[in-house]
């Protein structure tokens, strides 16, 4: 493909599309695995108001950004965080290195495969992990090895690979915003360099927009090879008050849309809907036990308590799994 090929296909077909498509038959068309109901016609209002010259709510294109978390929110994340199912499958690679492991927790119990009493030292036992499986290599070298577990790795109960663990619904939503002139970022508590490997091939998001947690990340030469080396320190965790913060830093405007689905996107919520102007927010809850999981304000994993509470104060959409989706994943029937 020519070099004016691929501009052509990157910047005029996208162009061609939201200009010959109206915002309403987009929604009816691409958002066809989300039921009829309030949930599905608050999205449509919100971005038709926003996207339709003339209308009292419009918004310039380059201020239509939309942030959404990623773990529970475009994918899946029980029976735990896919990127921590990662670092265990490291920890059995890494073991052989490691001798000190056997004797040294959290390292000792997953070795035994209990992972529930590795687990049992809460957030710092996971960042031990965590930091043991992510530095100590080059960012290309950490690219590959991701790259090579996203497409082999499958799901504990469902079988399928993780990438097939997203959710249709919101892969349909991207879509639709995108249509309609949106620039949509990523921003989770989940490692940016994990989710840099393969967002734009999953989600359609580019990883220069990806917002999310990550190690210190050093420059070195070597035999006169530049290279970049990650650390075990941290740099920021993009959780909670953190997201609101790594918005800030990493995109510079407010958001008019934010989709979460915990606690842990309580804040970015927050700070989107408090903006001057039109917005829109939106929680996933997860009430489908039979298709995926359900849980929420008890829930050790992705918790939905206090966001419950200020989407109800607040008249946020709330999506009901169960009702408000007719089809979970894309490999459903």
């Amino acid at each position: 493909m020519t070099v004016l090929a691929r501009a052509a296909r990157r910047y005029l077909l996208p162009l061609f599309l939201l200009m010959a498509i109206a915002p309403s038959a987009q929604g009816a068309e691409v958002l066809a695995s989300w039921n009829e109901g309030e949930a599905k016609q608050s999205i449509v209002r919100f971005v038709e108001s926003v996207s339709k010259e003339g209308s009292a709510d419009f918004v310039p294109v380059p201020e239509r950004i939309a942030v959404f978390d990623n773990d529970g929110t475009l994918w899946g994340e029980q029976p735990m965080y896919f990127q921590l199912l990662f670092a265990l499958d490291r920890i059995k690679a890494l073991a052989p290195q490691h001798p000190e492991w056997k004797d040294k927790e959290p390292f000792a119990s997953l070795l035994k495969g209990n992972v529930k009493a590795a687990l049992a030292g809460g957030e710092p036992a996971i960042m031990q992990i965590v930091m043991a499986t992510h530095s100590g290599m080059t960012t290309d070298e950490f690219d590959q090895i991701v790259s090579d577990w996203i497409a082999s790795a499958k799901h504990p109960k469902t079988g399928r690979l993780y990438t097939e663990m997203a959710y249709q619904p919101m892969l349909e939503l991207l879509s639709y915003l995108r249509a309609n002139g949106f620039k949509t970022f990523i921003v989770s508590g989940g490692g940016i360099d994990f989710m840099r490997v393969f967002s734009e091939d999953v989600y359609g998001v580019p990883p220069e927009q990806i917002v999310g947690s990550s190690g210190k990340t050093s420059f070195e030469m070597r035999d006169g090879v530049p290279l970049l080396m990650k650390s075990s320190e941290i740099n920021f965790i993009d959780d909670k008050a953190g997201k609101p913060v790594g918005i800030h830093q990493h995109i510079g405007r407010r958001p008019i849309a934010a989709f979460g689905n915990s606690d842990g996107d309580l804040q970015m919520l927050q700070w989107t809907c408090s903006g001057p102007g039109p917005h829109f927010c939106l929680y996933v809850h997860h009430t489908d036990g039979e298709r995926e999981w359900a849980y929420d304000r008890q829930s050790s994993i992705g918790r939905l308590d206090k966001g419950l509470d200020a989407a109800a104060d607040s008249g946020w959409t709330v999506v009901d799994m169960k009702k408000d989706w007719n089809r979970v994943f894309a490999f459903e029937k």
